[in-house]
């Protein structure tokens, strides 16, 4: 079949206008971390889970924030604490002692973003409702199973320097996020102007500048992204090296590495890369942008 590259560069300029207008919209609260704001954006394009892992006072969760106010979409912030219960994230049935039925009380699982702050304060049985959310796109309530929103997106945060009163992620769980995306402290000059922005006026509003049927507009652009036959060997060839190092050459890496990347990890990586390419202006995939990618998501 006859790709149009072109063609498919000339839909990515189309739409890189609305992408602009959020990067100009999250830099009114976020200074630098051009990273992790570039990596929300690569899971707001391709419906990929996020976490975000550093130490507090990074603004994760402002950044986080920022994108769902800058989206004309449905926002939930839950604080993720050891005495959480599933039904505070799922809903749950509720008696009518007048008629003696049961009516459904949804929970905040069902919007379009959900902010999972400090994930890893949840227990184990939090995280596996959550867990088929992120799966399967659907929750179950009683015996009844509830679709999610056609624009879901989960983007969790978690605290790497405090372990007590933790429960960490399982490796099943991690395998949901698309992303794992670690947090560093910002440049001096970065943080000069943090201080500068803390110390003065009130900072700018953020304002609405995406709607759902948009973000689903530049989502299908971006599944258009075209992907040479040889950087799909080239990924796949990747995620091997991580299975069976020594096949390709890196025999020393074998004690560094308990398991290797899931053909879920395949997957990322191919539509990661796509969100990469659209965002640098491309309607194509080069090695460079899966490079770009490949730590985040293996």
């Amino acid at each position: 079949m006859l790709i149009d590259v072109p063609k498919i560069k000339d839909r990515v300029a189309e739409k890189s206008e609305l992408i602009h207008r959020l990067q100009g919209e999250l830099h009114k609260a976020i200074v630098g971390q051009e990273e992790m704001l570039s990596r929300l954006l690569v899971g707001l394009l391709t419906q990929g889970h996020i976490l975000l892992e550093g130490v507090p006072g990074l603004a994760k969760t402002t950044a986080i924030k920022s994108l769902a106010e800058a989206l004309d979409t449905g926002f939930q912030r839950i604080q993720f604490t050891p005495d959480l219960l599933p039904a505070d994230l799922v809903g749950t049935m509720i008696y009518r002692p007048s008629d003696g039925s049961f009516t459904t009380r949804k929970g905040p699982i069902f919007s379009n973003f959900i902010l999972a702050d400090e994930i890893n304060r949840a227990p184990s049985k939090v995280q596996s409702a959550l867990l088929e959310a992120m799966q399967e796109h659907q929750v179950t309530i009683g015996e009844t199973t509830y679709p999610l929103e056609g624009l879901f997106l989960v983007m969790a945060t978690q605290n790497p320097i405090e372990q007590e009163g933790t429960y960490p992620l399982p490796e099943a769980q991690v395998d949901r996020f698309m992303l794992k995306v670690k947090i560093t402290y910002p440049q001096p000059a970065e943080e000069r102007k943090v201080l500068d922005m803390a110390l003065g006026d009130a900072p700018m509003p953020i304002r609405p500048v995406a709607s759902p049927s948009e973000i689903a507009e530049m989502q299908e652009v971006v599944k258009m992204v075209y992907i040479d036959d040889q950087v799909r060997d080239y990924i796949l060839n990747l995620v091997r090296a991580t299975r069976r190092p020594a096949d390709f050459g890196l025999k020393e890496l074998e004690p560094l590495i308990d398991f290797g990347g899931s053909p879920r990890a395949s997957i990322y990586l191919g539509t990661g890369s796509r969100a990469v390419a659209f965002l640098a202006g491309r309607g194509y995939v080069t090695p460079q942008d899966v490079k770009d990618i490949a730590q985040d998501v293996l």
